[in-house]
């Protein structure tokens, strides 16, 4: 969580705020990688894409 506050408190004060839907796009993409390892059931879903 004190990541999320720190990149929060960068992108607020430099006023960066067009890096957070790139940063909300790999957290997914990383997410959906991470459950395709992990479940059989997922994974000819995400191979179809």
């Amino acid at each position: 969580m004190e990541l999320l506050k720190e990149i929060w408190a960068f992108m607020r004060v430099r006023k960066k705020f067009w890096l957070a839907p790139i940063i909300i796009s790999l957290l997914l993409l990383g997410l959906l990688f991470f459950f395709a390892g992990q479940a059989g059931v997922v994974s000819p879903f995400i191979y179809a894409l």
